[in-house]
């Protein structure tokens, strides 16, 4: 089962953000294969979605961080999605973009959302609302679009 924690930078915990950070890198520097600066200075303006799976000894799984408008678009967004390994193809991708989703919607209300996207996951956000909004652009080699989910 999952629990799902909800924090400020300020609130985490030093096993919180090191969890978070090591699931990041976990994912997006090793088994991505890309060298490249996670730690942004934005964490400390996020709000950090994390989901612990109870039957994997309390180990974080999934994880969002989620802006409001101006810092990293003009409108609500949510990055730095990532699954573990070792949870995926439980459906926990699409439970962490729905939880994500309804946080920004009790702090920000009925807004519109925005996130940069891996172009091979655009049918997977597409299935939560959001319609692609940019052209293709490489972000670290990576090949990306932006998309937008309507209020």
């Amino acid at each position: 089962m999952i629990h799902w924690i909800t924090k400020t930078f300020e609130e985490l915990t030093t096993q919180e953000l090191y969890a978070l950070l090591r699931l990041r890198s976990e994912v997006f520097v090793v088994e991505q294969n890309c060298v490249f600066q996670d730690m942004d200075n934005a964490d400390q303006l996020a709000v950090h979605i994390m989901g612990f799976d109870d039957e994997l000894d309390n180990e974080l799984v999934a994880y969002t961080r989620v802006f409001g408008p101006g810092i990293k678009f003009d409108m609500c967004s949510i990055g730095r999605v990532v699954t573990s390994p070792r949870a995926r193809r439980t459906g926990i991708g699409k439970k962490l973009m729905e939880h994500s989703i309804a946080v920004v919607e009790g702090r920000f209300g009925k807004v519109p959302i925005k996130i940069g996207a891996q172009q091979y996951l655009e049918k997977f956000y597409a299935s939560l609302g959001f319609k692609q909004s940019s052209e293709m652009y490489l972000e670290d080699d990576i090949p990306h679009i932006e998309m937008i989910r309507e209020a």
